[in-house]
């Protein structure tokens, strides 16, 4: 019999390559949107980003020393990859850490070039291109470091996400550059902000969660395949009947995120090719509804 391969095992087939490959492409884009558009246009990112921007700046003008903002970036990150050490996941620190690294890395390497003066531009190209980078290395499973960190420790350690932590945070920072460069590039930084937030939701659908119905005659095979790929609860309804031949079938009923139906497709088509399985999508949850952090 064909062993069946864990969750674990599927995730070093399929994911590590990909992970590596995405925290590359992250960190190309984020460099882009720094040193083209943000940088050039003063605009503030938002998270430990536009607290390094600050920081480089500030230093610069009180003292004339220019930081290099990649190092600085890095070194803001380390607490955070010791919080994510003992509190989330080993294995999920030192995929962050890789994708912190390149974020730093291209943001030496990419040299400041200015694009366009205009700041309205460069707060929507600098907010979509960073949001794009950010939302394709979630969809691999990655973090781009700074709060998203301290928000999934206390996510997982309660429940429940604290965004007031995110918007104080880049209240703070929004008022700063206000302060800095005058109040008009405090909007043009919140515009950014918002941007970004926008183009992030639009290509990470992770937090979509989906409503999945089962109907099965080899449910042991299916729960067993879900359970090693799958970490999420299921519901079984036994005494089902099919109307027309009148067979007896089990229901599974689970929620599942988006990103996480390619895996539920792979499952079926090993486990029951035959099932019948219904998919809604945009539903609701009561409850908890705890995510694993690998």
């Amino acid at each position: 019999m064909e062993k069946i391969k864990t969750y674990k095992d599927y995730m070093v087939d399929n994911g590590y390559m990909e992970k590596i490959s995405m925290a590359f492409v992250n960190g190309i884009l984020q460099a882009i949107a720094l040193n083209l558009f943000w940088q050039p246009g003063h605009i503030y990112a938002s998270g430990i980003t536009g607290l390094g921007q600050i920081i480089v700046t500030l230093t610069e003008k009180m003292s004339g020393i220019g930081l290099p903002m990649g190092v600085v970036l890095y070194c803001l990150n380390i607490p955070l990859f010791i919080l994510a050490w003992f509190k989330l996941s080993k294995r999920f620190t030192i995929f962050t850490m890789i994708s912190v690294f390149m974020t730093s890395l291209f943001v030496q390497l990419i040299p400041v070039t200015v694009l366009s003066e205009d700041p309205i531009i460069c707060a929507i190209f600098g907010g979509a291109i960073c949001g794009l980078g950010v939302g394709l290395a979630l969809r691999s499973g990655l973090s781009s470091g700074g709060l998203d960190i301290v928000s999934m420790t206390i996510r997982k350690m309660t429940g429940r996400n604290i965004g007031s932590l995110n918007i104080f945070f880049n209240a703070c920072i929004i008022m700063t550059s206000g302060y800095l460069f005058g109040w008009p590039y405090a909007f043009y930084s919140a515009f950014s902000i918002f941007v970004n937030g926008k183009v992030v939701d639009m290509v990470f659908t992770k937090q979509k969660k989906m409503q999945v119905m089962i109907i099965t005659t080899h449910m042991e095979d299916v729960v067993e395949q879900l359970h090693g790929r799958i970490r999420r609860g299921i519901t079984i309804l036994n005494d089902a009947e099919g109307a027309f031949n009148h067979n007896e079938q089990k229901v599974l009923l689970t929620v599942l995120t988006r990103d996480q139906i390619p895996i539920l497709q792979a499952v079926m088509e090993k486990a029951d090719p035959k099932a019948f399985v219904s998919i809604s999508e945009n539903v609701t949850i009561m409850g908890n509804f705890y995510e694993t952090i690998d």
